[in-house]
């Protein structure tokens, strides 16, 4: 529209986001969790609770804090939540008439995922837990003290860090309970490992968790199941050690488990499936195996980060299970029957990141964005093929922003494959006119670009950009074979995909101006971007993010580095280092002539500032036009959760790079 203005960098702070939406047991009220960067560049989160036969909310909680984790009790008189109110994050509960929060865990390390028991009297939650100290979760936060002097950091375990956490320094996830009405806690687990809790039995007995519990499990890269006995405090496992399983949820009989995973039979590009146990002779049962999709939410966004996943829903009967599935650039919500019959419940173009069932299973509320919007909550009807919408939360900001809305495409690789991406008109387009494109490439690379709204694409279409993104092999949404395919061939089809996508836009779309073509990308994407710009020169500038450059260090830096070359290289640094260095964009860094813009946070341990440095380095030794941003504070999520002002920095190094190139 003539009178909608381009969107800029800095809107990042106009945009909410909603999200982690919670049916109460009552049905006639939802709570849910929006999210804001305040006018201190801060992210602020509140609980909003809404009334189905209303258009607006109402605010719950406020401050300068965030509340998330959004659980009520069974009866719906009480809503427990995790806010960092007081300092680290604790559990808090709240009446539903309304009143003052009260806080109800003291964890020195703070608490999260709480989860009532069946009786409404008990919560279920997760703590961190120190060994070396003969940590307790009984014991109280910290009072300030003088600031301690530095200690060095004593490593014993091949997995000390991660990234966002930090460290590990000895310390593991730990499961407790607090009773509501005495404040009593029990401690439910100890040791040198940690737990992930999911849900009770329906009797209230027993607790489902996930959990790596092997003697090595520093070296196995698993996730079992496990039923925790309350009383007695005993483990019962369920799976097998050959996979990784996780969210498992009850039927409503105790009968049965549901839950996601895979038997990692292509490693980390192995799709999800869901599967059934019987608690009673452990037979686990693959219940998607004919169906060549991935389950669970694998679409990427630089709105959101990490939304939790509530696992299979089962319906009242036992019959049915509902969870969401990634396919063809969309995320869905579908159902599987007991004769294991998939149907779509919701399957319009977007991106379903959330869903939430009423006590009936009637109905389910949905967390959907799209092209257009950053994403509100809609009401489905099981068996009524329509949506209802309940939240309005960026309509002003939407109202006065002009968003170019993708094209869909499909190349056809050298070897016939077909490759799924989409095209965006710069704002102000004008027939006959040339403009200069970029080609955007998603990390992963076992992730997918969708249907979804993404605030740095509509950025570059705003500064008058042609936008091209693509899902090529590796990605997932296309089928097993498809996401496996990429595994010890990097820089090889998937970069003639990326290729083909290019040449099929430069063929058919003829306002791109092929002489003024520039790339990007994050992680996989940043590897991609510098493997592009060292085998060709067609593109004119080069954004690398967050980037790997040598897989022969990043074995030993990073927090995964040390399986993940073996999974997706085919190679470790002990059995074959020239292989991961052959597939090392820094091997060919002679050969760059592309401007290149290097950004990476210093925080970052999935793929370390290392992997930028080698590269700044080797390019400016030789002279070569480069530039190289550090960002503090900032770990591998910058671009989606990091400080909102260094994510605005990003944003505008990026534009103001391809501005001056391009």
């Amino acid at each position: 529209m003539p009178n909608k203005r381009p969107i800029t960098s800095e809107d990042l702070f106009k945009i909410s986001n909603v999200g982690e939406a919670q049916i109460s047991p009552c049905n006639g009220k939802f709570v849910f969790v929006k999210t804001t960067i305040d006018e201190d560049q801060e992210y602020r989160s509140h609980l909003h609770f809404q009334r189905f036969d209303e258009t607006s909310s109402v605010q719950w909680t406020f401050g300068k804090v965030r509340d998330h984790s959004p659980c009520f009790s069974p009866d719906g008189k009480k809503l427990a939540f995790v806010s960092n109110r007081s300092g680290k994050s604790q559990i808090w509960v709240i009446s539903t008439e309304g009143g003052e929060p009260q806080q109800v865990t003291q964890s020195k390390n703070g608490a999260s995922n709480p989860v009532w028991a069946p009786c409404g009297t008990q919560l279920l939650f997760k703590t961190s837990l120190k060994l070396d100290q003969d940590e307790s979760v009984f014991d109280q936060e910290e009072k300030k003290k003088e600031k301690k002097k530095s200690e060095p950091l004593v490593v014993n375990r091949l997995k000390y860090k991660s990234d966002g956490a930090g460290f590990h320094n000895e310390t593991y996830q730990q499961l407790a309970l607090i009773n509501i009405e005495t404040n009593e806690i029990t401690e439910l687990t100890s040791g040198r490992f940690s737990y992930e809790p999911s849900s009770w039995s329906p009797d209230g007995k027993s607790i489902a968790l996930s959990a790596n519990l092997t003697d090595d499990a520093d070296y196995q890269i698993v996730s079992d199941l496990y039923l925790l006995n309350v009383e007695t405090k005993e483990l019962t496992l369920l799976t097998d050690h050959n996979g990784v399983y996780t969210n498992p949820t009850w039927s409503p009989d105790g009968k049965t488990i549901a839950c996601f995973g895979n038997e990692r039979e292509y490693l980390g590009a192995t799709i999800n499936q869901i599967y059934t146990i019987d608690i009673h002779t452990k037979k686990k049962k693959c219940i998607t195996e004919t169906w060549d999709v991935h389950i669970t939410d694998a679409a990427i966004s630089d709105m959101r980060s990490g939304h939790p996943n509530p696992g299979p829903i089962w319906s009242n009967d036992g019959k049915t299970l509902y969870f969401t599935g990634s396919e063809n650039g969309n995320t869905s919500l579908y159902a599987i029957d007991e004769n294991h019959e998939i149907t779509p419940i919701f399957a319009e173009e977007g991106h379903v990141y959330g869903y939430t069932f009423d006590e009936d299973r009637k109905f389910a509320i949905i967390g959907l964005s799209d092209a257009s919007n950053p994403g509100d909550l809609y009401k489905i009807v099981l068996g009524e093929k329509k949506k209802t919408r309940l939240t309005y939360i960026n309509e002003a900001f939407l109202s006065e922003v002009h968003l170019s809305i993708p094209e869909p495409i499909t190349a056809k690789a050298s070897d016939g494959w077909e490759v799924h991406g989409w095209v965006m008109k710069p704002h102000g387009f004008e027939e006959g006119k040339k403009y200069p494109m970029i080609l955007e490439i998603h990390g992963g690379p076992h992730a997918m670009y969708a249907n979804s709204f993404f605030h740095e694409l509509q950025l570059l279409a705003a500064q008058g950009y042609v936008v091209l993104y693509t899902n090529p092999r590796g990605s997932h949404g296309y089928g097993q074979k498809f996401v496996n395919a990429c595994r010890g061939d990097y820089g090889g089809k998937d970069y003639e995909d990326l290729m083909a996508a290019v040449d099929f836009v430069l063929e058919n779309f003829d306002y791109i101006d092929q002489d003024r073509l520039g790339v990007t990308g994050g992680s996989y994407g940043g590897f991609m971007t510098n493997w592009i710009v060292g085998h060709t020169n067609r593109f004119k500038a080069a954004v690398t993010q967050r980037s790997i450059s040598n897989w022969t260090s990043f074995y030993g830096v990073s927090d995964i580095g040390y399986f993940f070359t073996k999974w997706e290289i085919g190679a470790c640094f002990q059995e074959d280092p020239e292989k991961l260095w052959y597939h090392s964009p820094l091997r060919y860094v002679k050969n760059i002539e592309t401007p290149l813009l290097i950004l990476h946070g210093e925080n970052d341990y999935r793929c370390p500032i290392e992997q930028a440095e080698q590269l700044y380095i080797a390019l400016k030794h030789q002279k070569k036009d480069t530039m190289f941003v550090r960002f503090p504070e900032s770990n591998h999520e910058l671009s989606r959760s990091g400080p909102p002002h260094l994510r605005i920095e990003r944003l505008n190094h990026i534009v103001n790079w391809f501005n001056e190139k391009l």
